[in-house]
């Protein structure tokens, strides 16, 4: 079962993604430089991962890391994205962020090539 990843927990990916497999203290010491967390709240949010199947946990020293690379968080919030606001449909996701915007001849073209490979 694939769950949204919020905001908080994505901070905890990105701490693990930066830095590799990584102690909890540490990934809370980071915590509180970048976001000012307590110790308490990047626990709560490290064990929410951890429930999640987004980070594994291992003894000794509470070592964490990444279960999930970037790619696949991006991919998933997109293809959760999509469901909700435009109904499944990811050509209707295309061209409300193109909407009013001209393309360089190099977007377009790169544009037809991902169609093209994934056709």
């Amino acid at each position: 079962m694939e769950y949204k990843i919020f905001d908080s927990e994505l901070k905890i990916l990105e701490i693990l993604w930066e830095g590799g497999e990584t102690s909890a203290k540490e990934v809370a010491a980071l915590a509180g430089e970048q976001v000012g967390w307590s110790k308490t709240t990047t626990y709560t949010v490290l064990k929410k991962c951890v429930e999640k199947g987004l980070v594994e946990r291992r003894e000794p020293g509470f070592l964490c890391s990444a279960r999930i690379s970037r790619q696949e968080a991006q991919q998933r919030e997109t293809r959760g994205l999509i469901d909700r606001m435009y109904g499944g449909a990811a050509d209707r996701l295309v061209a409300s962020l193109l909407d009013g915007r001209a393309l360089s001849g190099e977007e377009v073209a790169r544009l037809r090539k991902m169609v093209e490979e994934l056709k």
